[in-house]
């Protein structure tokens, strides 16, 4: 009787055949010339195929092929490591390389409704009564007061409608630090961030609006952490890292004891330090028993509390926290999860400071899905890092050149503060909106 086997193999395709669902494992370039930040992926939705389509002719991909075993044949329990598929072969992902997916399929393709120059504005006010609600939220607990989910709910939608309409505005105000008030600014830092990854999976808004919720009140249950512990410029100690991690039990109890019907936030707030290889805390979950929502606001937590200035750490550029999370994806991080993240931020978030090639300094204010090397930016410094006379905002994706006639390319982003470059001070002077707003009446 003859029986089958599968069968690691790898193919070469041309791009016009790329379907959702296939591993792509190589490229026909380097990875390094492409705006792919992840250097092998699962393809989760059409935006990814046009994006290979754009910038490639022909891809490699890894699956698995069931072939009919020969009498006598003998198969190694790896397989071959390369090989084509034959027409009475089975393509399906590879085990290794594919886990059940974790990310639901994408229900909503959203598209922004204005550009960053329209929108800021208004994301402005928002953010500011956003960051007044998350800091009345943490003091108000820290004295026992009752927790305003109604007033939090309102916010948080004001946010989340603000996202849908063009994510860029406020991920970019997410990038102004305050060490002092870090708490609070990182509660509602998370929650727009998670917002706006909600909105790059397809979530409905719904789903979106519960998500930024979570986001918000993940970390209630530092309230109830002493501040010598909670702001402590050195390393923390092995007892004092015990008290530290009891703050995901206080956030489940303080949510809870709401009587309000939160339960997906209770999750988040008991789960979001557990980690996909089950050394996580306060239970130690394997990744099949941590929420949905937890795994999503894990990674955002971490990216943002990475890219923050601390009391006890400097604050590291996104790409640096980027490959971090790339580096702990499948560990700490779902994997897929971490790949998707990684996509919708992207190299060149909204708000980072940049060098550019010939000397000259700007600050990002939107990125382009498809075009992540090439986002908008208001130049704010020329070649000398001289303040410019006239702020003018460059798209990137039209190769505008300068003087000497060479075509504008980001070299790498650079620390808020450099330069003299504070992104605080461009926004509060209404420096962004206005050359933003004057770059769109030309659009």
């Amino acid at each position: 009787m003859r029986s089958t086997y599968v069968e690691l193999i790898e193919t070469q395709i041309d791009v016009a055949d790329l379907e959702i669902g296939m591993h792509v494992i190589r490229l026909d370039r380097p990875w390094e010339e492409t705006d792919f930040l992840v250097q092998g992926f699962i393809i989760n939705d059409m935006s990814e195929v046009h994006a290979l389509r754009r910038q490639c002719d022909f891809v490699v991909i890894q699956g698995i092929a069931e072939k009919q075993r020969q009498p006598g044949e003998k198969v190694s329990s790896r397989g071959r490591p390369k090989g084509s598929l034959k027409r009475n072969q089975k393509y399906t992902q590879a085990p290794n390389s594919v886990k059940a997916n974790t990310i639901p399929r994408r229900r909503v393709s959203y598209i922004n409704q204005v550009n960053v120059g329209r929108e800021i504005q208004a994301a402005t006010m928002k953010f500011e009564e956003a960051q007044s609600t998350a800091k009345s939220i943490m003091s108000g607990l820290r004295v026992s007061r009752t927790l305003d989910i109604n007033n939090a709910r309102v916010v948080v939608n004001s946010c989340v409608e603000s996202v849908l309409r063009n994510e860029n505005a406020l991920m970019l105000l997410t990038k102004i630090k305050n060490q002092d008030e870090y708490t609070a600014e990182h509660c509602i830092n998370v929650s727009i961030l998670a917002a706006a990854f909600g909105k790059s999976l397809g979530m409905i808004k719904g789903e979106i609006q519960n998500l930024a919720l979570c986001g918000l009140l993940h970390d209630v249950g530092k309230t109830k952490i002493p501040n010598e512990i909670l702001n402590k410029p050195g390393r923390l100690t092995d007892g004092e890292f015990d008290i530290m991690r009891n703050h995901a039990v206080y956030g489940r109890s303080i949510l809870i004891s709401t009587g309000a019907p939160l339960q997906t936030a209770v999750d988040v707030a008991f789960s979001h330090h557990e980690r996909i290889d089950g050394k996580g805390y306060p239970r130690g979950l394997p990744a099949e028993k941590i929420p949905y929502f937890a795994k999503i606001i894990s990674l955002v937590d971490t990216y943002d509390a990475i890219t923050s200035r601390r009391v006890y750490q400097k604050a590291l550029a996104s790409m640096q926290a980027l490959e971090i999370i790339h580096k702990n994806r499948g560990t700490q991080f779902d994997a897929e999860l971490a790949d998707a993240f990684i996509r919708m931020v992207g190299i060149y978030p909204p708000g980072s400071i940049v060098d550019m090639q010939n000397g000259e300094v700007g600050i990002v204010v939107e990125s382009f899905e498809g075009h992540r090397l090439k986002p908008k930016v208001l130049m704010v410094r020329d070649k000398n890092k001289a303040p410019v006379s006239e702020s003018r905002v460059l798209d990137l994706r039209e190769s505008p050149k300068d003087d000497n006639g060479t075509v504008y390319l980001i070299s790498k982003e650079v620390p808020d503060g450099t330069y003299g470059v504070i992104l605080k001070d461009y926004v509060k002077d209404g420096l962004i909106v206005t050359a933003s707003l004057a770059e769109s009446d030309i659009e």
